[in-house]
């Protein structure tokens, strides 16, 4: 379900936009310098977390039907679990890229599939015909999400990020009148 500001809600998490308050800055830079985070993206950020806020805005800011959400779960006390994003594969001739950063607490519970699964129907509800997701060779716990999210495996490619990935393709269904 899509709320005012960019927001999205799942049954256990609320997909905001990040700040660059305190809390946001602070659990940012967490999750981007644990290794067995970044081991998956190529590497950390290279800038911080307030120019990475930055970034992300950016990226709704140029099509409001993208943007970078904090993942939160929903309950009394909130937590970051991490990020989730839906993008422009770079180099693209328009793809959209879905993907999700969860700090290493938070993994194991369902948040990836769930939050991916909330930016994709929203990609889908607002005309995006397919979504893709690139997982780095040996990220077992990526294909998992993909194969939950009903993605089809299109193989190892070099086409977006220069560096060899598994590529996912999820169509948009087919609406019967």
């Amino acid at each position: 379900m899509t709320v005012p500001d960019g927001e999205l809600l799942t049954d256990r998490l609320r997909l905001r936009p990040w700040t660059t308050g305190r809390d946001d800055l602070a659990r940012l830079a967490d999750i981007y310098r644990r290794e067995e985070v970044t081991r998956w993206l190529g590497g950390p950020p290279s800038v911080g977390p307030v120019e990475l806020v930055g970034r992300w805005a950016e990226i709704r800011r140029a099509d409001p039907v993208h943007g970078c959400w904090a993942v939160e779960v929903r309950g009394p006390e909130p937590v970051v679990a991490g990020t989730v994003l839906l993008k422009p594969l770079p180099g693209g001739v328009g793809e959209v890229e879905v993907g999700w950063h969860l700090h290493p607490e938070c993994w194991g519970r369902g948040y990836a599939t769930e939050a991916a699964r909330a930016v994709v129907d929203h990609a889908f509800g607002a005309g995006v015909p397919e979504v893709y997701a690139v997982v780095r060779p040996g990220n077992e716990a990526s294909r998992a999400v993909c194969r939950r999210l009903g993605m089809e495996p299109l193989g190892r490619l070099r086409r977006w990020y220069d560096v060899e990935l598994e590529a996912f393709r999820l169509m948009a269904p087919v609406v019967v009148e």
